[in-house]
């Protein structure tokens, strides 16, 4: 099945590897996904009305399945937290794939971050229960994700009723 997915993830920081895993995806039968930005379209939308927030609201709008692309630094960003938070509330499927092992063109490999996912939890019989416990987390490199991020796409949509 088609699934209209929005990526999250740290631009400055990952964009070289960020290209490499969504062209494997975009690539592919069956697979769609939300236009690729660049950092002059995210520094417009601080300009707009609205801003940042409603820009993330609009790529939100008709997807299924937010993945979470993280490196060395994501964990940290603001928006990446706000597109978490907002993928959970909208009840998006949810998934996250560590990408520090993706080899940057200029810059190798990177040391590996903290996945975004512990920053947020929900209360289940009194503990807090990290998101990184609900929602499955990947390795690009060592899980294989060009091969499998279809089906771990198809799980997280399935899992959350889409």
């Amino acid at each position: 099945m088609a699934r209209k997915v929005f990526f999250s993830f740290h631009y400055a920081r990952d964009v070289r590897r960020i290209v490499q895993v969504r062209n494997s995806w975009v690539v592919r039968a069956n697979s769609e996904a939300q236009p690729f930005y660049d950092a002059a379209e995210f520094e417009e939308a601080k300009k707009r009305a609205g801003g940042i927030e409603k820009w993330i609201e609009e790529q939100l709008k008709g997807t299924s399945v937010t993945v979470v692309l993280f490196g060395a630094e994501t964990y940290d960003r603001e928006w990446v937290r706000h597109e978490i938070k907002r993928s959970y509330e909208l009840k998006k499927g949810i998934l996250a794939i560590d990408i520090h092992r993706i080899k940057d063109p200029q810059l190798g490999a990177d040391v590996q971050g903290k996945n975004p996912l512990d920053y947020w939890h929900v209360e289940k019989n009194g503990k807090k229960v990290p998101f990184s416990s609900l929602y499955s987390t990947y390795d690009w490199v060592n899980d294989d994700g060009y091969t499998n991020i279809s089906t771990w796409i198809e799980a997280a949509a399935v899992a959350a009723g889409r």
